[in-house]
């Protein structure tokens, strides 16, 4: 059965299971890597992505959950991978192995377009993925520093 997604503003037809997990279609079918898989359970966060501008984990959300749905991944977060969190990610040193990353940056993006100027609070309670490294300071740092220069 042929489900139509959207992802990255281009629109997909997948021919999979409707019961296959989103990271699966992305990854396996349209060979979108940059969306990680962490536990498989939804608690990591390694696999967000954001499904019609909501961080969502993928591993547990089913193809025919997503039906029509406007998905976006690491990959289509901004073209030249120049997002203001992108950049600062770089210049701040703030991934130590990278594996959860991209799983932070696009629960860090869908923030900061709901919550212009976050507080610490506020980024703990909204982007809750586990980095094994420890790098929460420099995420947090890094988070504030783009909601500046965002609303600049």
């Amino acid at each position: 059965m042929a489900v139509q997604l959207t992802v990255n503003n281009q629109v997909q037809n997948v021919d999979a299971d409707p019961s296959t997990p989103l990271l699966w279609v992305l990854r396996d079918h349209l060979g979108m890597t940059g969306t990680k898989f962490g536990c498989g359970l939804a608690q990591c966060g390694a696999c967000t992505v954001h499904i019609d501008g909501i961080a969502t984990r993928s591993c547990q959300v089913p193809l025919e959950a997503v039906a029509g749905a406007n998905i976006t991944t690491i990959e289509g977060l901004a073209v030249n991978s120049d997002h203001v969190l992108q950049k600062l990610w770089v210049e701040m040193n703030v991934p130590q192995c990278g594996y959860c990353q991209t799983g932070v940056l696009m629960a860090a993006a869908a923030l900061l377009k709901q919550v212009p100027k976050p507080t610490d609070q506020e980024i703990d309670l909204h982007v809750s993925n586990i980095c094994r490294c420890g790098t929460y300071p420099r995420i947090r740092a890094a988070i504030h520093k783009a909601a500046e220069m965002m609303s600049a």
